[in-house]
């Protein structure tokens, strides 16, 4: 359900995620869904804990650059771009680095230094037309920033058209009216609240406690 629902009703999503960590919070993937549903309802400070717990977790580094524009949620651009370099990018996948480079373009701006932020866009080199069109954009408030009011227009007036009319990835996939929707099965704490893997101290979660009784 967290799954189905993150992108139409992000918050009622959390809440799903939240009932599953309550229940499986050793599990990677529960606690990969407790961070992107935290991410995509703006609790930046829960979304950054839950994707550390994930890479502890299963060692991946997939939501890097998820965790970098956390800290940047969380006014904290300097961190971002720290967290960003932290790791090989030649050991990240090409989608990751693409993403990771846009994040810290985004943390430049923050810090007020938009030219060093058109030279990071600059520097990708992607293949994929999906990433070429996320950095164009990322490139067009860049330079509105700057003054470059023309290039910016120009460059807009390249990007693909988004047709209202074409079905969505959640329309095509389950077509569900949002008032229908059910609520999640329970009220729980959140998952600051349940105690587990946090912050590399071993606990066990109370639901898992109160089983081993």
């Amino acid at each position: 359900m967290a799954g189905r629902l993150i992108d139409i009703d992000p918050e009622l999503a959390y809440q799903h995620a939240q009932v599953a960590v309550a229940r499986g919070g050793r599990v990677d993937i529960v606690r990969e869904a407790a961070a992107l549903t935290a991410y995509a309802s703006g609790r930046y400070a829960d979304a950054l804990r839950e994707f550390r717990t994930v890479r502890r977790l299963n060692g991946s580094n997939e939501h890097l650059a998820l965790m970098a524009d956390c800290e940047r949620g969380l006014g904290r651009p300097e961190r971002a771009i720290a967290l960003a370099h932290e790791s090989d990018s030649a050991k990240l996948d090409p989608a990751t680095v693409v993403e990771l480079q846009i994040v810290i373009a985004g943390a430049r701006m923050d810090m007020g230094d938009s030219e060093a932020a058109l030279v990071t866009l600059g520097r990708i080199n992607t293949k994929d037309k999906d990433a070429k069109v996320r950095v164009s954009i990322a490139k067009v408030g860049v330079l509105r920033s700057l003054g470059r009011g023309e290039e910016a227009d120009t460059l807009e007036a390249q990007l693909p058209v988004e047709d209202e009319d074409e079905p969505t990835w959640a329309d095509e996939v389950y077509l569900y009216d949002t008032e229908e929707l059910p609520e999640p099965v329970e009220e729980v704490a959140p998952a600051e609240e349940l105690d587990d893997v946090v912050d590399g101290e071993d606990r066990v979660d109370k639901t898992e406690g109160e089983e081993n009784e």
